[in-house]
């Protein structure tokens, strides 16, 4: 028997695709909203695909905002495009 394989939304540009595709972003019990490259940390969570442009989709059309039911401040904007252009660039060791 085969194993299911997860599908999740992105919050960007609304395709579905398996999760090992996607990128989580979490917003923490606390409110404290992270990448979370590892899909691990406690919290709600929202997907996106690993691009640049998916993570500027997911803010400009509050996807994001939706998805993790929270305002997302432009500092925390500016270090998850930092963070995801790092992991883009194939730095994910460093997570």
């Amino acid at each position: 028997m085969a194993k299911k394989i997860p599908f999740r939304v992105c919050a960007g540009c609304g395709q579905q695709k398996s999760k090992k595709e996607l990128v989580r972003i979490v917003r923490s019990p606390e409110g404290e909203i992270a990448f979370d490259p590892t899909g691990k940390k406690n919290g709600r969570g929202a997907y996106i695909c690993k691009s640049i442009e998916c993570l500027h989709k997911a803010i400009k059309v509050k996807g994001l905002e939706r998805s993790l039911k929270a305002s997302i401040p432009s500092q925390v904007v500016e270090t998850l495009e930092k963070e995801m252009i790092a992991f883009e660039s194939g730095n994910e060791e460093s997570y």
